[in-house]
């Protein structure tokens, strides 16, 4: 893999260790004692599908997943929409040794909460998300979420936060909701549609999005995917790495 920007001085062309990873990808300290930092992570192909066949996984190589795991191992919390964690079959964070340390020093959990914005709550709460969290799943709902589902998440143990005055989930609250709870370093892996009611408000802060060179045709939405905005909007790009045709950029929102 070789950065492509900004320039680097020398070449750059090596395999990176997961340390340099980390450090590349590290959150800005100067946001995570106030109100946090909301990164995105998306795939798309060349032809801006954000999956093929329902999975992001034929658009993706190993070095993606490898950042993937990477920026998962680097938040408090991963944000995810109900409808990916069926289609994707959603496990929880796994803990890895080679980041047991730096989370310790950060005074995180050994590993990341996996967050689920649902306001239906049709879950199957027997699922491993669920019941084999190493740390516990939280459910992000409405005030008026069905009562069956708060029920069954109850019994199963989640922790439920609600974030909208109705059923349906308010994008502009998911953010201050975890970080009054202490999670500021925060990552959400969609899907598109909730990526793009995210965007619609402002709401997130970073967006790293890979580009693969495959393309897909079909119908699959865009990686942010709702109504259209009035205006486009700005991002500032601040980070383009390159493997076997794989871009990964990094944009700051501006």
């Amino acid at each position: 893999m070789r950065r492509l920007f900004p320039a680097p001085a020398g070449g750059d062309d090596h395999e990176w260790a997961l340390s340099e990873l980390a450090d590349a990808y590290a959150y800005p300290e100067d946001h995570l004692l106030g109100d946090g930092w909301l990164r995105a992570n998306m795939v798309s192909s060349a032809d801006g599908a954000a999956y093929h066949g329902g999975r992001t996984q034929p658009i993706s190589n190993a070095v993606d997943m490898r950042i993937f795991g990477v920026l998962r191992a680097l938040a408090d919390v991963v944000i995810v929409g109900a409808e990916t964690v069926r289609e994707e079959r959603y496990r929880p964070a796994r803990r890895r040794a080679e980041f047991v340390g730096r989370r310790t020093a950060a005074g995180q959990t050994p590993v990341a909460a996996i967050a689920v914005v649902s306001a239906s709550l049709h879950l199957d709460f027997s699922l491993p998300l669920f019941t084999e969290a190493e740390v516990t799943t939280l459910i992000i709902t409405g005030a008026k979420a069905p009562r069956t589902g708060l029920a069954a998440a109850e019994a199963a143990g989640v922790e439920v936060i609600t974030a909208g005055d109705e059923a349906r989930v308010d994008p502009l609250r998911i953010k201050p909701e975890l970080v009054r709870r202490g999670h500021t370093r925060l990552l959400t892996e969609g899907g598109p549609r909730l990526l793009g009611q995210l965007a619609a408000v402002a709401a997130f802060d970073e967006l790293c999005l890979t580009v693969s060179p495959r393309f897909t045709v079909g119908t699959a939405p865009r990686v942010l995917s709702g109504p259209e905005l009035p205006a486009p909007r700005e991002l500032e790009l601040t980070d383009l790495l390159e493997d076997s045709g794989f871009l990964f950029s990094r944009y700051r929102r501006v």
